[in-house]
């Protein structure tokens, strides 16, 4: 059979639909919107509320908040390319076992090497399992805790370990924030409500069990990988096997494998091979014209690592150099400028593209909505961009 093509149109198409972007694509609740994102990128905080409220317009931060802290429906895991996700509960078994587990045993190794090299104890190994051992012991006796809360009961926490030793940039770390690492990427704690409001991330630490009774499920690796493949697939396709390795942090190998067992169907990206699920080779109808806001490393924004088709030109000016993506402006599925929060609260926007009067006052009118939502919040994003920057001041 003839490869089908899918061309740009049609995939910025299938984005609006099915990241809830477009006319009538709105979303039901922030789980599903994480479910079907295959997870919100957490390392900023005010990027998991701004991302659901850009895909559910009726949600609120309490709407968010509920279904994080109260009805525990959503959590947040280290997962792909070692960045933490927001993903529903019953994604975290695929997560851990496909991306997370692999991830526990690199820092265990990592912190083992910095525990000898700044001194702390003759027997790392040894050590740090005792550490972590007491540590979920002390969140066992008290339910919860900040790092700082448990490093009054477990005093080993404050142990001080020596980064970049001898370079001009070397700093210290607590051995409270390996020991907490490490314990989630294994699975037996989690991070729970945040001090503060929903821009902090200071979080409270909780036993696994307060989130899954019996703890997370155990997957065989494969299986788990073939699932993260197939609910990317559903919800990125079509896309290439390097947008997988990218996205996922795997090897090509092990991309390769799980794109074969889910059965993927190659089709023709403008002379590039792409992949869709096996059940979604068929064209997709149009979408009305469409505006949206999206935070600072927004899953959308960060889901390919191919991103000409709908960043074109602009991405040294929205993204920093480490490849983290800075709030921007999506017109009809591509990328057509940039905002940034002023200090007084306005939502100041740029185009870095003629869209049309129609489109311009529609991005008016969504930042002006945005800037309601977020109310008092002021939100400056983790990592820095360069127009951004400039938008803020």
């Amino acid at each position: 059979m003839a490869v089908r093509r899918i061309g740009v149109e049609e995939r910025r198409a299938r984005l609006g639909r099915r990241h809830h972007l477009a006319p009538g694509a709105e979303a039901g609740s922030p789980v599903e919107v994480a479910s079907s994102m295959v997870g919100l990128h957490g390392t900023d905080p005010a990027s998991i509320y701004l991302a659901v409220a850009a895909r559910m317009p009726s949600a609120q931060p309490a709407t968010i908040e509920r279904a994080l802290y109260d009805d525990r429906q959503l959590v947040r895991l280290l997962g792909m390319r070692r960045t933490m996700f927001v993903v529903p509960l019953g994604l975290a078994p695929v997560v851990q076992a496909g991306a997370t587990r692999a991830i526990a045993v690199q820092q265990r190794r990592r912190t083992e090497q910095l525990l000898a090299q700044s001194g702390i104890c003759d027997d790392p190994a040894t050590w740090f399992k005792e550490v972590e051992e007491a540590t979920v012991q002390v969140l066992a006796e008290h339910g919860e805790g900040t790092a700082a809360e448990l490093s009054v009961h477990e005093p080993r926490l404050r142990e001080q370990i020596r980064l970049a030793e001898g370079k001009s940039y070397a700093a210290s770390q607590s051995v409270v924030t390996r020991v907490l690492l490490q314990l989630a990427a294994d699975g037996r704690v989690i991070r729970g409500r945040p001090r503060g409001s929903w821009i902090s991330s200071q979080y409270r630490w909780a036993p696994i069990e307060a989130w899954l009774e019996g703890g997370i499920d155990e997957l065989e690796t494969p299986v788990a990988q073939a699932e993260l493949v197939r609910r990317w697939l559903a919800s990125y396709g079509p896309g290439t096997a390097a947008d997988l390795k990218w996205w996922t942090g795997w090897t090509m190998g092990e991309v390769k494998r799980a794109l074969a067992a889910v059965g993927a169907v190659e089709v023709e990206l403008d002379g590039a091979a792409g992949l869709v699920p096996p059940d979604d080779a068929e064209p997709v109808e149009e979408v009305g014209p469409w505006v949206a806001l999206l935070p600072a490393l927004d899953p959308t924004v960060m889901g390919w690592v191919g991103r000409d088709w709908y960043l074109g030109g602009h991405g040294a000016t929205l993204f920093d150099r480490n490849g983290n993506a800075g709030p921007t402006i999506w017109y009809d599925g591509r990328i057509v400028g940039g905002w940034a929060q002023r200090k007084d609260g306005e939502i100041a926007w740029r185009l870095l593209e003629d869209v049309g009067a129609d489109a311009a006052t529609a991005v008016a009118q969504a930042a002006d909505r945005l800037r309601a939502w977020i109310g008092p919040v002021r939100v400056t994003p983790r990592f820095r961009t360069p127009l951004e920057r400039e938008l803020s001041a």
